[in-house]
């Protein structure tokens, strides 16, 4: 669901764009902090947002980190 936001924000599209590792921090809704394979051996390490249900509102990109290898520690930012 975020794919279309990164891909905006970065400029380009992806072809692979496979979550291979999350985590989750509680705040008012959820952080989820997921690491991403976007083709050869790169990976992009994303926070996206998920509100409150009764916020009713979209998954959101809050940030993320490029540059980002497979043995990388998927660390809270």
């Amino acid at each position: 669901k975020v794919k279309a936001q990164l891909e905006e924000k970065e400029g380009k599209t992806f072809d692979v764009f496979t979550a291979v590792e999350f985590k989750t921090q509680l705040v008012a809704g959820t952080n989820y902090f997921i690491k991403v394979h976007v083709g050869n051996e790169e990976f992009m390490h994303l926070r996206v947002f998920k509100s409150l249900p009764h916020e009713n509102e979209q998954l959101s990109l809050h940030s993320y980190q490029g540059s980002k290898t497979k043995h990388d520690e998927l660390a809270y930012f």
